[in-house]
């Protein structure tokens, strides 16, 4: 067996754990900062909202010895508003200027035309009006509510409205830290984005029942028992999963971070980057969430029920007691060590064989 293999085999048996929920402060603290400098970045930068949500064209061209940056320059020239260039594989270049007044088109047309020494009729413009791309925003937001209802409401009938509330906590730390990363890098946001944020809302979701539902089968009659708080099997759930999440996590960040380093970074595909950038950090946040956030939140919920309460007083009565006991043993001395009882005086002298004293006083020599 592999040692990341026995690893997980012996956090599953519980012969070694970290404790995830004794030093959930830490963890509470650092998703805090993490969300507080997401909410900034938001307020700060905004979101860079694609074409389409905001409306504009996408001006196709034929093959062509213009550069991308001369295009951006041409195409903000003649439309007012910053573009997007893009260099494809036929030699062409894709124009995408968002905000721009669509009655425009066939004038920026012109002028591409005639910067870039080609025929306007060779140049493709495809236009989305902004009330298009108002209702795609709209529409993309009512979906997310409905996830989340649903979402809550699942959780609540299979397991408890705790784990619901975790859940719905994490899933909003997760949205929250990956829009935060989208306004602080710049990337686009386009329909893309919004199929990636569903999509990691599901691996987030996903990470979190695994440890929910092993936590659900190891608290059965946990009230019958004094040996365990609600804390410590919630602490056995995370170490007994943990394995399993973020080998689940690694693989499946493997093929979005080429997607986004190799696809996007070196090959120049930036059409790749708004879908690969909200995967891998949903990836990697959700997991976070999943195993810091959810579950210890899950705890601090349930140990404020009298049985769970009264059942903590029960195990730490149980635990002082053993350890005012051991301590007893182990002040008491072992008879083992005693030195054995030395042979009292005179003793020797006494048990001595007559024998021993025979003749004395008597002169050497033969008997005659």
């Amino acid at each position: 067996m592999s040692k990341l293999g026995n690893l997980g085999a012996r956090l599953h048996r519980g012969e070694i754990s970290y404790d995830f929920v004794g030093k959930r402060k830490i963890w509470y603290g650092v998703s805090i900062l993490i969300t507080i400098t997401a909410i900034v970045g938001l307020a700060v930068r905004g979101l860079n909202m694609g074409i389409d949500f905001q409306g504009g064209a996408v001006f196709t061209t034929p093959k062509t010895s213009v550069s991308v940056t001369q295009a951006e320059e041409f195409a903000q020239n003649a439309a007012g508003h910053d573009a997007v260039v893009q260099k494809l594989g036929s030699g062409g270049l894709r124009i995408q200027i968002a905000g721009m007044d669509t009655q425009k088109s066939d004038q920026v047309k012109t002028v591409l035309a005639k910067d870039f020494k080609v025929d306007a009729e060779s140049i493709n413009a495809d236009l989305v009006g902004p009330s298009w791309g108002e209702t795609i925003a709209n529409k993309a937001w009512e979906g997310l509510a409905i996830f989340m209802v649903l979402v809550v409401i699942y959780l609540a009938i299979a397991f408890e409205w705790r784990m619901a509330i975790a859940a719905l906590v994490a899933l909003i730390h997760d949205i929250t830290i990956t829009t935060g990363i989208y306004a602080l890098v710049g990337f686009e946001v386009t329909p893309g984005t919004i199929i990636g944020l569903l999509t990691i809302l599901g691996y987030s979701l996903y990470d979190t029942v695994v440890v929910f539902d092993s936590l659900k089968e190891q608290t059965k009659d946990i009230t019958k028992q004094t040996r365990f708080t609600y804390r410590d099997i919630a602490n056995q759930s995370i170490n007994g999963t943990l394995v399993r999440s973020v080998n689940t996590t690694v693989v499946a960040l493997l093929p979005v971070a080429g997607l986004l380093f190799i696809g996007g970074g070196f090959l120049g595909a930036g059409t790749l980057n708004d879908i690969s950038l909200s995967l891998f950090v949903g990836l990697a946040a959700g997991a976070y969430s999943s195993i810091f956030i959810a579950t210890p939140l899950v705890a601090d919920l349930k140990e404020r029920e009298p049985q769970m309460k009264a059942l903590r007083k029960r195990v730490m009565a149980k635990r002082a007691q053993s350890s005012t006991e051991e301590e007893t043993a182990a002040s008491r001395p072992d008879p083992a060590d005693e030195p054995e009882d030395a042979t009292p005086a005179g003793v020797g002298l006494r048990n001595q064989p007559a024998s021993r004293n025979r003749g004395r006083g008597r002169p050497s020599g033969k008997r005659r």
